[in-house]
């Protein structure tokens, strides 16, 4: 059987002289050429030499994999000639791109002036054969509006919009005319551009001139600029000085500097639509019961609303599958490259209309479990000899039944209690643990919670400190609890800390709180035990006293350093002393410089970027954490922090100890008490009743012939199979990659379970067991057609994020393109139609991996730039390597909703459109979110009605860009676009930061960051361009 999927063909399919390289922009501008490839600046890479590999190691892997390309040509820096250097060196592919920093707005602003030239050395021809080139390119069309002029069987799209062919079904197919010949990109994929000076042309791909590519946004009259920016034109980033020119032009089809008449762009509505793609879902499959009762099936996807039936697997809201249909051997998966992961999120929030999970009790005896694998009783499990025995799904062993467990079987050979018995019908449900599961089994004490309130100088005037107390005493009342249970059994505790610790003894029994002073923080110890941990409804009235009195106490403190371990110590010291596990609450806002262990220096370099130090960044400075973390993780101690720094805090370092645990890092640069108040009071209440397990540790187990081989989150592990969480929160997802050991047979599939062991709000010791089962085949095919993009990238995403500790990014970002380029040649090799090289093929499953792909390579994190904050990079790595698929979909591919067409009489929400500057409009008002952050982007024409209505304003002048929130207004305008926002927030861990950003005003520059299928100012490409850069790789593989 064949399977088709998206076809294209790259503007850039064979080599041709003309396109001229550009200067790193540090020094002279040089003659080079470059062709082909991305360089590095610094870099100077020759042709490989025969027999040597191009690095194609995967994630995960340690072995180097595929042949080196043949006839791939790369040009030293420093030499003009075409040709092979002699030099050995490994070429490098894929230099990334400097991204979006999907970051707060903690840049510094751009001085440079604009410069309106670029070099031009392409020749009138090479210009004309690309516009015929793109003119001739005949693409499926996805955009809103379009309608595909055949529908398959299948319900894909599979037509063109010219003389071709209709492929079959799930296939999408562009093709050039033969013979047609384009230019290779320019080179020096991070390259800063020295520019001779030659005649300003026409604007294209971010280079100034007289014509601006989008007809709804004109350009800006000449205008003075702020302080620290130029004047800019509306619909591009910023325009940076000649010699020291930062918008890298040479991405993949880098700066179009073309003479003679202007190249016809792609059209964007002709390749795959990522928006497309969810709404196309959401049609389909939204508002419909998933029932779980098949193996293999592919869930709806993560965006589509549905209701799900546990009827024998997990619910996708626990697991999510890169695919759903392994391959059956181990050759078959490296020939394919697709990875073969689990994304658990063990604790997921389950929405009111589904059931909850069920608890299945055994009293003394436990759990039932396979006497060889261990496993747990659960649907794969097959009753044999009349229900006396049963055969373990995962080992095949056969286990007696325990007598009180005996039931007979029916005429197929299924327990007649099959239905009422959870752990034999569902695929999720929890046991209550026996004294074998719990610490020196003994049964667990109920978790507490220890406030830690830093109230160095800057703190308490800021007015922070009192902030933390006036809102703790309402919180209090919100700890989590047992449904059935009237008040929560979690017990707090209170340490404020400088230079010095300050513990609290609140006993019901005193009049008045007592300080006790810790001042040796090199050896920390708790100075009492009795009083310090306390149950809030008893001991209410001192706590308030103690809360009102914290700010009065420390009103004229002017300590200024203040230190960070010690207090992670002391917290942890207090829970190991009351034997139980818990959290620390830690509000913390600077360099802890003061002398004690775990004492951190400002070590921010911006001359390690691009460099391979840099990973040095992103690992702790210290010593001192990862012991720390390791200590914390044994005695059920999570960390959640909460940061509120002016200026480095050095994230990498501070925390570790966070991640390791469990616990959730939030971040509020430059914190103002009224602009930044309401976002952190939301995320402190939404952390604190989130739905946690303590003390956990996760086990995954598989049937025979595959094994979980790597694990990503924040999470712990002291060996290889045993993940340990100090505690897992419903928003923590680890996802989990599996690696073949032996043959899959196709006829049992290949089943995982994935069990957790943890306490519970109320102190009581149970385990969570989810199963899945998924297919097996060896038919690739039916591997491609049963992914899922959104659980591939975010895989990526923690893979590659992991690996940045330890390898050069542009090796990383070399990487994620190598392994793209090599899943779709794969597909297009051994599962497509036959059809022109010059066609790009893509499964129907895969269509927009290109576009999340290049999101991933072009995120911050994976970027070093120096306008880029090394805490901004840290910290987003830190929240995507505990994310679940949903935050990631969301993080790497933002929703933009056209907030102008709001349907003021219906709750509908409004389409999103593609993340793109194309789909602005200056009559327009748009909200992006991506779960970090949120613009509302007001077009310079939108309607005074709507200004009105969100404002209180009479225009668009009248709008204030320094607001974090809108005005309460009793209009349909404010109330429909309120409720808006709280349906996005509602599902989202973080609470987003809103930023008002006026069309043509400062703010635009980092809200253009975040349109992901544009060029980043940073120098990622463009989906088009990375879309053409891929399609070539694959055709280097395939040749």
């Amino acid at each position: 059987m064949s399977q088709q999927g998206y076809v294209a063909a790259p503007p850039y399919s064979q080599s041709q002289t003309g396109i001229g390289g550009f200067s790193s922009g540090f020094g002279p501008p040089n003659s080079s050429l470059h062709y082909g490839h991305y360089v590095d600046p610094n870099s100077s890479c020759s042709a490989p030499q025969p027999g040597v590999p191009k690095s194609t190691v995967p994630f995960g892997s340690s072995a180097s994999v595929g042949p080196p390309r043949p006839g791939t040509q790369q040009f030293s820096q420093t030499s003009s000639q075409n040709g092979p250097s002699t030099s050995g060196q490994q070429p490098h592919r894929f230099q990334g791109p400097p991204p979006p920093c999907n970051s707060r707005l903690s840049y510094p602003p751009y001085s440079h002036r604009s410069q309106p030239a670029y070099p031009n050395t392409t020749s009138t021809s090479s210009t004309t054969q690309l516009a015929n080139q793109l003119d001739s390119m005949q693409i499926n069309s996805y955009g809103p509006g379009t309608t595909p002029s055949l529908l398959t069987s299948s319900g894909h799209p599979a037509s063109f919009q010219g003389p071709q062919l209709s492929p079959p079904p799930a296939q999408q197919q562009v093709a050039l005319p033969p013979g047609s010949q384009v230019p290779p990109p320019a080179n020096n994929f991070n390259g800063l551009c020295a520019q001779p000076s030659l005649p300003p042309i026409a604007r294209q791909d971010g280079i100034p001139g007289p014509v601006s590519p989008n007809p709804n946004l004109q350009q800006l009259s000449a205008q003075p600029s702020g302080p620290g920016y130029h004047p800019q034109q509306s619909n591009y980033g910023p325009q940076m000085a000649g010699s020291q020119l930062s918008y890298p032009g040479a991405f993949y089809g880098g700066p179009a500097q073309l003479s003679g008449p202007q190249p016809k762009k792609l059209d964007p509505d002709s390749i795959p639509s990522p928006i497309q793609v969810i709404e196309n879902d959401k049609s389909s499959r939204g508002g419909q019961i998933y029932a779980t009762n098949t193996r293999g099936q592919v869930p709806p996807l993560v965006t589509t609303d549905c209701i799900i039936h546990d009827q024998g697997h997990a619910s996708p809201r626990y697991i999510r599958c890169t695919t759903y249909c392994f391959p059956s051997s181990s050759d078959m998966a490296k020939q394919a490259r697709i990875p073969l992961a689990a994304v658990i999120q063990p604790f997921a929030v389950i929405p009111p209309n589904e059931t909850p999970l069920y608890v299945v009790s055994h009293g003394e005896t436990g759990p039932i479990r396979c006497n060889r694998c261990k496993a747990y009783m659960c649907p794969f499990m097959q009753f044999i000899e009349g229900g006396r025995r049963y055969q373990c799904g995962f080992c095949n062993c056969v286990n007696d039944v325990p007598p009180f467990f005996f039931q007979h079987l029916d005429h197929i050979g299924q327990r007649v209690d099959h239905c009422e018995r959870p752990e034999l019908s569902l695929g999720s449900y929890e046991y209550v643990a026996t004294l074998d599961y719990c610490r020196n089994n003994k049964p667990p004490k109920p978790p507490a919670y220890i406030f830690m309130i830093d109230v160095s100088y800057r703190n308490i005037k800021s007015g922070l400190v009192k902030l933390i107390c006036d809102e703790l005493k309402t919180l209090l009342d919100k700890l989590p609890r047992e449904e059935q249970e009237e008040s929560s059994a979690i017990q707090v505790g209170f340490v404020t800390y400088n230079k010095v610790l300050h513990f609290f003894n609140v006993k019901s029994s005193l009049a008045q709180p007592q300080m006790m002073v810790v001042s040796d923080v090199g050896e920390v110890f708790v100075p009492l035990l009795d009083g310090f941990l306390v149950n809030f409804q008893e001991s209410r009235s001192v706590v308030i006293n103690l809360l009102d009195q914290i700010p009065e106490m420390f009103a004229d403190a002017n300590e200024s350093e203040t230190i960070f371990a010690p207090v992670i110590q002391a917290g942890m010291e207090a829970l190991k002393a009351a034997e139980c596990a818990g959290k620390l609450f830690i509000f913390h806002s600077s360099l802890p410089t003061a002398e004690a262990p775990g004492k951190l220096r400002n070590r921010d370099n911006k001359k390690l970027l691009n460099t391979d130090k840099e990973k040095t960044l992103f690992q702790p400075q210290v010593n001192s954490y990862e012991p720390l973390a390791r200590d914390c993780v044994a005695n059920g101690c999570c960390v959640n922090l909460f940061l509120f720094p002016n200026q480095y805090v050095d994230i990498a370092s501070m925390g570790l100890v966070t991640l390791y645990t469990g616990g959730t890092l939030y971040k509020y640069n430059n914190f103002q008490l009224d602009a930044d108040s309401p976002r952190f009071l939301s995320d402190l209440r939404k952390d604190i009743e989130k739905k946690t397990g303590f003390d956990a540790i996760m086990r995954v187990r598989t049937s025979t012939g595959f094994r979980a081989t790597d694990f990503f989150g924040a999470i712990y592990m002291n060996n290889t199979t045993d993940v340990e969480m100090a505690a897992v929160d419903c928003d923590k997802a680890v996802t989990v990659e599996f690696k073949h050991d032996d043959k899959l047979n196709e006829d049992s599939g290949a089943l995982i379970q994935c069990a957790v062991l943890y306490t519970s709000v109320s102190g009581q010791r149970r385990l969570r067991i989810h199963n899945i089962g998924l297919n097996c085949s060896s038919q690739l095919v039916d591997v491609y057609k049963s992914c899922e993009t959104d659980a591939l990238i975010n895989f990526f995403a923690k893979s590659a994020f992991k690996a940045i500790l330890s390898q050069p990014l542009k090796m990383v970002r070399e990487m994620l393109v190598n392994h793209t380029a090599h899943m779709l040649a794969c597909y297009r090799k051994n599962c497509a139609s036959p059809s022109a090289v010059s066609q790009l093929v893509l499964p129907d499953a895969m269509k927009v991996l290109p576009v999340y792909m290049n999101c991933l390579s072009k995120s911050c994190v994976l970027v070093g730039r120096p306008e880029i904050p090394t805490d901004e990079r840290a910290y987003h790595r830190q929240l995507v390597i505990s994310m679940g698929v949903a935050d990631t979909q969301l993080f790497f591919y933002p929703q933009l909703l056209p907030v102008h067409s709001l349907d003021l009489k219906s709750d509908a929400i409004p389409a999103a459109v593609r993340c793109s500057e194309e789909r602005l409009s200056e009559g327009g008002a748009f909200l992006l979110a991506n779960g970090l952050i949120m613009f509302l982007w007001l077009g310079v024409n939108v309607p005074p009605e709507l200004i009105q209505g969100l404002f209180n304003v009479p225009s668009f002048a009248h709008i204030s860009a320094e607001a974090t929130s809108l005005p309460d207004l009793d209009n349909p305008y404010s109330k429909k676009f309120k409720s808006v926002l709280k349906h996005i927030q509602s599902q989202k861990p973080y609470t987003m930061k809103l930023m008002i950003v006026k069309q043509r005003e400062q703010p635009e520059m980092l809200f253009r960051q975040f349109l992901v299928e544009d060029k980043s100012i940073y120098g990622g490409a463009s989906y088009v361009d990375f879309l053409c850069f891929v399609h070539k790789e694959i055709c280097q593989l395939l040749t």
